[in-house]
């Protein structure tokens, strides 16, 4: 019993992994039907034995469904993915690599598909502990992203930053990113920076930020603070989405490796400039070993 609120606590089983220092939490709903509201998840992300940047929760496929091309479809492997301050999101890179690993050391197959709120991602497994997954293709229109008001999405221009660091460009890979490219992006005082980014009025949905530096042209290291969860020391949409946006200004190639503070994540995609480019983008990298915990709730 909790004295403090008077409910009753209960003991569950649970999983922690991270992908390259990105730490999630992983809840397996599939057989049991475990009661997670956003005041459980705040509760959670307040323990300090077992911090996340996300929690992520493996639903029963029944539960589950998205749109797609105006079509009802059931997908596989469906999760739910809620940042520490209880707000569900709709995709997580390096979580949906972490529950394919999780996945595949289950039924032993090396092709996993992950149905997000989003989008279906296929994953591969590539060797021991490396995962690939496919991102599909990201979104550029100003609505798609969104933004607050039609602008050029590849120069959003935001007043307080404007004379330091330039104009961000914003993309959509799932959920919505904003990039800067700067000198040394960890002198960046992100803490600062970060929250008022997130939270500007361009952003009705709010927004991932991402402070990147070109070291070559093969290779980008990144500062990000995500949306709902601060500063993490990896995430796997905005490397997508810096590696997206290097390449549209010309200053990488469409194969590149993007650098965190625990290790990398290597992005390829393919991409055309005949007015309607496309990326398949594809994003490979390590994931941690599986930790089995208990948590209360």
């Amino acid at each position: 019993m909790n004295k403090d609120t008077n409910q009753i606590m209960a003991q569950i089983n649970a999983y922690r992994m991270d992908g390259i220092g990105n730490n999630f939490i992983i809840i397996d709903r599939r057989k049991e039907n475990i009661v997670l509201s956003k005041d459980k998840i705040v509760k959670l992300s307040k323990n300090k034995i077992f911090t996340f940047d996300q929690l992520i929760t493996l639903e029963k496929e029944v539960l589950r469904t998205i749109v797609e091309d105006e079509k009802l479809i059931y997908g596989p492997n469906p999760i739910r993915i809620f940042n520490p301050n209880g707000e569900e999101v709709a995709a997580c890179g390096n979580g949906s690599r972490c529950v394919a690993w999780l996945i595949h050391r289950e039924n032993n197959k090396k092709k996993i598909q992950i149905t997000t709120k989003e989008r279906i991602l296929n994953a591969e497994i590539i060797g021991d502990k490396n995962v690939k997954l496919h991102m599909g293709r990201c979104k550029h229109r100003w609505n798609e992203i969104p933004l607050s008001k039609e602008m050029n999405p590849q120069e959003v221009k935001i007043d307080f930053l404007k004379k330091e660091y330039g104009y961000g460009h914003a993309v959509n890979i799932g959920n919505p990113h904003i990039v800067f490219f700067v000198e040394d992006c960890l002198k960046v005082n992100i803490k600062d920076l970060g929250p008022k980014i997130e939270n500007h009025k361009f952003f009705p949905e709010k927004t991932n930020v991402t402070f990147a530096q070109i070291i070559d042209k093969f290779t980008i290291k990144a500062n990000v603070w995500e949306r709902g969860a601060g500063q993490t020391k990896a995430c796997g949409t905005a490397a997508c989405a810096t590696a997206v946006a290097a390449w549209l200004r010309g200053l990488t190639t469409d194969h590149v490796s993007i650098i965190f503070s625990k290790g990398v994540l290597v992005i390829k995609f393919r991409g055309t400039y005949d007015n309607k480019f496309e990326e398949l983008v594809t994003m490979s990298g390590e994931v941690s070993n599986i930790e089995k915990i208990k948590i209360d709730i």
